[in-house]
């Protein structure tokens, strides 16, 4: 292995961000931007005071919503180290984008909101990184607002998402009375006292905690508090390591407010200390370590239009081992064939840069025009797999009707892109040729609509349809009787998915139960993974 290579490995950190819609993991992403002087200015999400949009948000609904629909992809450069932020959706609708996510990160950070503490996404989506033992940080946000107290919100978070944590910074107040917070991490106390929110404030530090200059600055009684808090900490919660850490044994927990800098520095700079450096991944014959000479990455997100002056496709790949190059051949392993790629693209937000070389750990931007769907993988040659990239069984289920005869071409394109991106999955009845989409949300229903009208200018609406859940059907014997009876019977429920494969789409779970025991060869499966 080259020592370029090693050098690279160790400057890259690669994370999610995770949390409940509204406890602001995308001014977070932002505040982290501008701390690694990415931007000169945040843009916060929903205030209107501030005319600059989030650099993260950049499809145009979302920016009218306020909410991230899409994983978004941002890099830059800190203290030597390159750092890669994957900003996720937080609205329920949109899990299964923020799942795939998981799959391409090392570590993530987990936002929660100070006055409604830990809530029910959060919860889920701890337990997918729970199963794959990712490192995890807390951050608390808002402490600017009145919110739970600090000690009750450490338990709230043990309890509810079943972690073992350990507070390495810590409030003074909260909501009107906060005024700023200890570090413990690198024992200083840093108040802000800038008012403007989006640029970095100024700050004082203090080494000692018994320093009496800190009574002067924050008055006697939140003095004492803060002493007496720092040596209950000591005694209650488990001193900090960063191997535990690493194991997914512990999770140091933050304090801050990131529409107004409080803390988001010391979230950085403890974050580049201990966050683990691109991961070994498990494919289906071995295990892919980073440091191994030949490249390997897989694709865990596609996203259509990224420019709407282009109609482009592009495939976001993480590079697991070895180092990516700019026009090489790669073996593209499902359909087994040979790929070069003239424009691999870095991120920033909407910004994107062609590149010559990536490294383990970074995501890279690969043009499609269709070879790509989520979860292949790329290699220089030999044929592995990554594993553990799912795909959900779609649980809300429409007819989609063109509005607009004159523009058929144009809804089929968009439609056909928009399934590719893995949003929602797209079933033909067999028996007239009606679409049907399935999604695992509801909310994705608009985003289709809008992204249809806006990006390929096709109009469509929706009719309801009932059916309780859609099988990928298996069976051995194409040509036997039983199968040959049970799509006769079925042929009103039977549809073909995009890639052609027979789906039946069961009105209720009485109907599945049945259809099992009639027709014992006809396998029916809850996701097109088998």
């Amino acid at each position: 292995m080259s020592t370029t290579l090693e050098k690279e490995i160790h400057k890259r950190k690669t994370f999610g961000i995770i949390s409940h819609p509204d406890a602001g993991k995308t001014t977070l992403t932002e505040k982290l931007l501008l701390f690694g002087g990415a931007i000169q200015e945040a843009g916060a999400v929903k205030s209107n005071k501030v005319k600059k949009g989030a650099a993260s948000d950049f499809m145009e609904i979302e920016r009218q919503r306020g909410i991230s629909v899409a994983t978004s992809v941002l890099a830059f450069d800190y203290k030597g180290k390159k750092i890669n932020i994957l900003d996720t959706p937080g609205h329920k609708d949109f899990a299964e984008d923020t799942y795939r996510t998981l799959t391409a990160v090392d570590s993530v950070i987990v936002v929660i909101d100070v006055a409604k503490g830990v809530e029910e996404q959060t919860e889920k989506l701890v337990q997918v990184c729970r199963m794959r033992n990712i490192p995890m940080l807390v951050f608390i946000n808002k402490l600017d607002r009145e919110g739970k107290d600090a000690f009750d919100l450490l338990d709230e978070v043990e309890q509810k998402l079943n972690l073992r944590v350990t507070p390495l910074s810590w409030p003074i107040g909260m909501g009107l009375d906060f005024q700023g917070i200890y570090n413990m991490w690198e024992k200083n106390l840093k108040f802000f006292t800038e008012e403007k929110k989006q640029k970095v404030g100024d700050r004082i530090e203090i080494e000692d905690i018994n320093d009496p200059i800190i009574n002067e600055l924050i008055g006697d009684k939140a003095a004492e508090n803060l002493r007496t808090d720092q040596e209950l900490i000591t005694s209650v919660y488990p001193e900090f390591s960063k191997q535990e850490y690493l194991d997914g044994t512990l999770q140091p927990v933050f304090f801050g407010s990131a529409l107004n800098n409080f803390g988001v520095q010391e979230l950085l700079d403890a974050f580049i200390d201990i966050a683990p450096n691109p991961l070994p991944k498990m494919s289906d014959i071995r295990l892919v370590k980073p440091e191994e000479n030949n490249f390997t990455g897989f694709v865990f997100k596609i996203h259509a239009n990224m420019d709407p002056k282009h109609r482009d496709r592009l495939a976001f790949v993480k590079i697991v081992s070895g180092t990516f190059k700019r026009n090489t051949n790669y073996l593209h392993v499902r359909q087994n064939k040979t790929l070069k790629f003239s424009s691999p693209a870095a991120f920033f937000a909407d910004k994107k840069e062609v590149i010559e070389e990536s490294f383990p750990g970074d995501i890279v931007g690969l043009h499609d025009t269709g070879n790509f769907r989520i979860g292949d993988t790329l290699t220089e040659g030999e044929k592995l797999n990554f594993k553990g990239i799912p795909s959900f069984s779609p649980e809300h289920f429409r007819y989609i009707n063109n509005d607009d005869p004159m523009k058929t071409k144009q809804l089929a394109k968009g439609i056909d892109q928009l399934m590719d991106e893995g949003v929602a999955q797209l079933f033909t009845l067999e028996i007239n040729n009606r679409k049907i989409i399935g999604t695992v949300g509801a909310l994705q229903y608009e985003v289709i609509q809008y992204r249809l009208e806006h990006e390929y200018s096709a109009k469509c609406s929706y009719e309801p349809v009932s059916i309780h859940k859609a099988c990928w059907v298996e069976c051995e014997d194409q040509k036997s009787e039983e199968f040959l009876e049970f799509k006769r019977v079925k042929q009103k429920f039977l549809a073909k998915d995009k890639f052609g494969q027979l789906v039946f789409l069961a009105d209720s779970a009485f109907s599945i139960t049945m259809t099992q025991e009639k027709y014992p060869s006809v396998k029916l499966h809850f996701t097109n993974e088998f």
